[in-house]
């Protein structure tokens, strides 16, 4: 299947896993706010959406209190959060196959971009996208739908059948959605099949290598 042009990828739960670095992010801003979490793995849920969100709906942090906890976590995020992460098996092999055969490769994250930019540069992986658009550190753009759209808008000139979103949440695909693109919804991030499904993408994958078939198809195994 050739009909894609321009692939935009979520960063987190999709290229890399980054549970280490953000939940003990999280656990850090919680500490700081007087808050001890014990159990580590119930903080997974802050993978992906905005955190500005996540702090109001997980703890009921009112705007003050969300952007001091935004603050201790950036603290520990910047020092050494961003690198406890590791990417998917056979990532790397992916993004080269669908550089090899010219695709347009976007990150579209609701990470900030500045912080993006420095862990795909970390994995020596920065090769790959032409463009990274993220959130801006005041705040804005975190929404995956404004993201999307930032996008579509810097490349105008093609048909939104030329685009398609890949990640691994729901918001990821209601994005897509919103903004009238295909979408690919993988389970091997931080997303059930049900939360997926229930966000109706075109696809869901499982794997990686299934991620590649709907991609390039037959063309590179």
């Amino acid at each position: 299947m050739d009909k894609y042009k321009i692939i935009l990828f979520d960063l987190d739960g999709t290229l890399s896993d980054p549970k280490v670095g953000i939940t003990k992010s999280v656990e850090y801003a919680l500490q700081k706010m007087q808050i001890q979490e014990s159990n580590i793995d119930k903080l997974e849920c802050f993978i992906g959406p905005p955190l500005q969100v996540s702090f109001a709906e997980y703890y009921n942090f009112d705007e003050e209190n969300t952007q001091k906890a935004i603050y201790f976590y950036r603290e520990r995020f910047k020092a050494m959060g961003m690198f406890e992460n590791e990417l998917y098996s056979n990532i790397p092999l992916l993004l080269k196959s669908l550089k090899d055969l010219n695709f347009t490769l976007v990150v579209a994250t609701s990470k900030p971009t500045v912080f993006s930019e420095q862990i795909l540069i970390h994995f020596n992986i920065d090769q790959y996208f032409d463009l990274v658009v993220g959130s801006n550190l005041d705040g804005t753009r975190t929404a995956k739908t404004e993201i999307i759209q930032y996008i579509l808008d810097m490349y105008n000139g093609h048909k939104l059948d030329d685009f398609i979103m890949i990640g691994d949440k729901k918001h990821d695909i209601i994005g897509a959605n919103n903004t009238g693109i295909d979408s690919i919804g993988v389970t091997y991030g931080y997303g059930s099949y049900e939360e997926l499904s229930h966000s109706n993408p075109t696809y869901i994958v499982k794997s990686v290598d299934q991620l590649k078939d709907i991609l390039i198809g037959s063309q590179v195994k």
